[in-house]
């Protein structure tokens, strides 16, 4: 038997105050000084830049297209729509998506090992949010479950 996962308040606040601690850990991580120098740490600047400029792009076009839909809290809005275009139609959590990946790619520009650390227990933490908010999505939205079924959770091709 699947247990569910807590909403952790009405909308799932929980889940916000949460991420908040994750975001300022992975942050502060990365200021604590690198881990490693040399032609790596080139390697691991320039993967690392990508990264943040890529998973801030599918994040802000997350954002974008949800429109009036964005809510901070995973419960969707009583008056919301079903988004499957643009950022959507690859990925059911792009803003989620985005954030792990612009999280790990601060630790590798920064070379601290913590960083990327804390940026995959973000990955863990946003795949349980998303889990937990797809239930309320799947209420919601007769159409959801086909929806899920042809799109990746939170990485483009990936995952």
């Amino acid at each position: 038997m699947r247990r569910a996962l807590p909403d952790l308040g009405p909308r799932g606040e929980g889940y916000v105050a949460i991420q908040a601690v994750l975001f300022v850990a992975i942050a502060l991580a990365g200021l604590l000084g690198p881990a490693w120098s040399g032609p790596v740490r080139v390697a691991t600047d320039t993967l690392g830049g990508v990264l943040i400029v890529g998973g801030g792009v599918l994040a802000l076009r997350g954002v974008l297209d949800l429109g009036d839909s964005l809510t901070v809290v995973p419960r969707p809005r009583d008056r919301s729509t079903l988004v499957q275009r643009g950022a959507y139609a690859l990925v059911r959590h792009p803003i989620y998506g985005g954030l792990v990946l612009a999280a790990v790619g601060w630790g590798l520009a920064t070379a601290s090992p913590l960083a990327i650390a804390a940026g995959l227990v973000l990955g863990v933490f946003f795949d349980l949010k998303s889990r937990r908010e797809e239930g309320w999505l799947e209420e919601r939205y007769a159409d959801y479950p086909a929806y899920r079924s042809r799109t990746r959770r939170l990485i483009p091709w990936l995952y």
